[in-house]
């Protein structure tokens, strides 16, 4: 197989879908070897579960069966790859190659774990669709990359986003997680940065990779985010393990998980008319792999003497079962009985060359060993060459670089170059303050060069196959590695990196919960924080009781950063991570939903009002008890009366819901939900009025806004006619002086069923609370006392 360098995406996508409005996906992972599968109703028309899941995968290659079969009002999955992907590669299989029965097969045939284990004979009905897709996508890369996939060596998971937060693909977008959105207007366009990029300080391919699907798909399973927790205490306490740690895994190859794709594919076996010189590539890529898991098995030994003392369940389960696995020895012991002690990875592109055509020992093949001296002969002349030219031309700065596409080629300095280069140089290029060239000598001998390289990768590939053979019996071992690698990177160069090089005690744990409240005190902006020194923490209380809070203030105030953190705590919450609070303690959530940003959507002609009821009704359609819910500004794109009257009518939805609600607005009559409701709460930021100007404080305080008519202050100050300034002042009072009376009104009527929902939420409190036994007893009477003396 080619090798896919780089951080460019190695998924390949099978997508699939029927009448039913079931869609089924089918996702291959190049580099790790690992298939994941899913089946789903897709809910909206412009296909925002697809979209989320072709957000999270970013695959290179899309499958697509030729015709449309979707749902009424559906335009089906073909046609939505050529509108929302037309950058990805798109492949248009024959129906007849999502075959269902077959993808059953050929998983119970590839999968590492046993059919029983995946569960293969219960999905099979549920999941048709993803093995139909399964199906073609196998098909598509074992003819387009000319290998088969051996038996057992797959990693295949059903339904893997079910085990995980859901974030949408229009929330990652507002939330800035993968990309920040660039606003010159604010200044920050070089500076702000997302949070996969704040985070984004690994130093392997496969981490930085773990990373981003962690982002953006979070962890449910509280057991699993205590153990990343426990880890993280034991790095931040534990600073000669956390600097250990962070020195020994830079001892191994930064494309340490690349090898396992060349391990789970066997090449077919072609003439080589056929081949051609990709064979002499495909050569080359399998003896790097194998150097590279050489250097990686020698670096096992100074990971398990950093590892030897660790306490915490994570790290002492990767002592145990990776430093102690006596596999790896044998696999170590096998390499060593055929390649040199002494090769290397290597980056450097002739380095890496070199060590490739003499990874094998000597004296195992003789055409090898003639093809070596050819291969050191024409280095040899290479550089001689440069030598004679130095001299000859008067150019004593005359370098000789190499690179994998054009080979050697002379490097000079145009400083040294009076008028025009000998006639002997040919293929000038001016490059910077350079000039690169070579000459018909120089090319002559870099086609011998490359010659000889090619053979010897040809007869080492010979050499190796039974090598081959016996690594891929270990291929589970390698699996084993590789994600362990990638999750020790993420958390020990990524987490633990980050947290270091904030002040003490900036970041604390956070706590889960299954049912409690979502508590963060004194909450930061993780990635704003970082840009400006001063900024405001806003803490945020949320139970059954009070599950949705309105949020107030004039515009710049700081609503839209409020709930952006909100879900970025949460979010770093769930994948482990300490947050930027004193104190957080976290309900999971399984899905989060954002209605932010107001702009027309001229590709799907929608006006701004058009895209903010779609985005309603896609979060309406699929919110859950457990999801968390932010919505800015809902309502305001159309005439004041229906976006009140649909803001409304949302809010009492969701009030009817155990899902937590964060709803940000102008609206003062929203207000109102308060007196009615008892599970809602009203907040506001705090804006100081000095001199007819706003002075924003971008503090959040209990209540409603107390900036009265700010519109008309900066009407004012925007130099309208005074007259016009009174009278809609006279207008202005006369509306709210009824307001005030309606809400009296509603205060009095409900009074009573606030005093009863004040009491649950304290009790509530109490429950997830670490007060001792007396405490809480005295606290419990203190409420019984204050309830009595209220209705007295």
């Amino acid at each position: 197989m080619e090798d896919d360098g780089g951080e460019r995406s190695s998924f390949v996508a099978g997508l699939i879908e029927n009448r039913a409005k079931e869609v089924g996906m089918a996702a291959f992972d190049l580099r790790s070897a690992s298939l994941h599968l899913s089946q789903y109703i897709e809910t909206s028309s412009s296909y925002q579960n697809t979209k989320t899941l072709l957000r999270f995968y970013d695959p290179s290659v899309i499958i697509v069966p030729p015709n449309k079969l979707a749902a009424d009002g559906m335009v089906g999955v073909s046609e939505l790859v050529d509108r929302c992907y037309s950058t990805v590669k798109k492949v248009v299989f024959a129906r007849g190659c999502f075959d269902d029965t077959k993808g059953a097969v050929l998983i119970q045939n590839l999968a590492a774990e046993e059919p029983l284990a995946l569960g293969l004979d219960t999905y099979y009905k549920q999941h048709y669709l993803s093995l139909a897709a399964a199906a073609a996508t196998i098909k598509w890369i074992e003819a387009e990359k000319g290998v088969i996939v051996t038996n057992h060596s797959l990693n295949v998971t059903f339904n893997g986003s079910y085990d995980h937060m859901n974030i949408d693909a229009t929330s990652v977008e507002n939330l800035e997680i993968i990309d920040p959105f660039h606003n010159a207007l604010l200044g920050t366009s070089n500076k702000k940065r997302s949070l996969f990029q704040m985070f984004k300080t690994t130093k392997t391919i496969g981490g930085t990779r773990l990373l981003r699907a962690n982002l953006l798909q979070p962890l449910k399973d509280i057991e699993t985010i205590n153990t990343r927790l426990d880890c993280l205490d034991e790095l931040m306490s534990n600073e000669q393990l956390f600097f250990g740690l962070s020195q020994v895994l830079r001892k191994f190859p930064k494309e340490t998980d690349r090898v396992l794709c060349h391990f789970c594919f066997k090449p077919k076996k072609f003439t080589e008319a056929v081949i051609g010189f990709d064979n002499t590539r495909r050569s080359q890529n399998m003896i790097s792999s194998i150097i590279l898991l050489k250097t990686a098995l020698d670096a096992l030994p100074l990971l398990a003497k950093v590892l030897k003392d660790a306490k915490c369940f994570l790290l002492a389960n990767v002592y145990k079962s990776v430093c102690e696995n006596d596999r790896y020895g044998t696999i170590r012991k096998k390499i060593g009985e055929v390649i040199d002690d002494d090769v290397l990875h290597a980056r450097v592109p002739f380095v890496a060359r070199t060590q490739q055509c003499f990874a094998l020992k000597a004296g195992i093949d003789g055409f090898l060993d003639i093809a070596r001296r050819t291969f050191c002969d024409t280095s040899e002349a290479i550089h001689n060459l440069a030598s004679k030219y130095r001299e000859e031309f008067n150019l004593p700065n005359l370098k000789l670089p190499f690179n994998n596409r054009q080979g050697f080629f002379f490097r000079i300095p145009q400083k040294e170059v009076q008028g025009k280069l000998p006639s002997k140089f040919t293929q000038v290029v001016k490059h910077g303050k350079n000039i690169h060239c070579s000459s018909l000598e120089l090319a002559s001998l870099n086609v011998r060069n490359k010659s000889a390289a090619g053979e010897c990768f040809i007869r080492t590939e010979t050499c190796l196959e039974a090598l081959m053979d016996a690594i891929r019996e270990d291929i589970s071992a390698l699996t084993l590695l590789a994600e362990v690698l990638c999750l020790l990177d993420m958390i020990v160069n990524s987490f633990a990196h980050t947290i270091s090089t904030k002040p003490v005690d900036r970041y604390s744990r956070p706590e889960l919960t299954d049912s409690g409240p979502l508590a963060i005190d004194a909450g930061r902006h993780p990635i704003l924080e970082s840009i400006h020194n001063d900024f405001v923490s806003n803490s945020i209380f949320m139970s059954e009781a009070t599950n949705m809070l309105v949020v107030m203030g004039p515009n710049m105030s700081g609503k839209s950063t409020y709930l952006q953190q909100v879900c970025l705590v949460v979010i770093l919450a769930q994948i482990g991570c300490y947050v930027p609070a004193r104190f957080a303690t976290i309900r999971v959530v399984d899905r989060i939903f954002t209605r932010m940003g107001t702009m027309d959507n001229l590709e799907s002609n929608s006006s701004t009002f058009m895209t903010e009821m779609r985005e309603t009704a896609f979060i309406m359609q699929n919110v859950t008890n457990r999801s968390l819910i932010v919505m800015d500004e809902l309502g305001r794109a159309t005439s004041s009366s229906d976006g009140l009257a649909m803001a409304w009518s949302c809010c009492e939805y969701l009030l009817s819901l155990k899902a937590y609600t964060v709803f940000a607005t102008h609206m003062d009559s929203l207000a109102e939900l308060a007196t009615i409701y008892p599970n809602v709460k009203v907040l506001h930021f705090y804006v100081d009025i000095r001199d007819n100007r706003l002075d924003f404080k971008f503090q959040l305080r209990d209540g409603t806004l107390h900036v009265p008519h700010y519109g008309l202050l900066l009407a004012e100050v925007a130099g309208l006619p005074n007259t016009v300034i009174e009278t809609a002042r006279t207008i202005t009072s006369r509306i709210t002086e009824k307001e005030n009376k309606r809400i009296e009104l509603n205060c009095g009527k409900h009074h009573e069923i606030h005093r009863i929902y004040r009491v649950a939420q304290r009790l509530i409190c109490l429950k997830y609370s670490r007060q001792t036994e007396d405490s809480i007893r005295q606290t419990l009477q203190n409420l019984k006392d204050s309830f009595i003396e209220e209705r007295l």
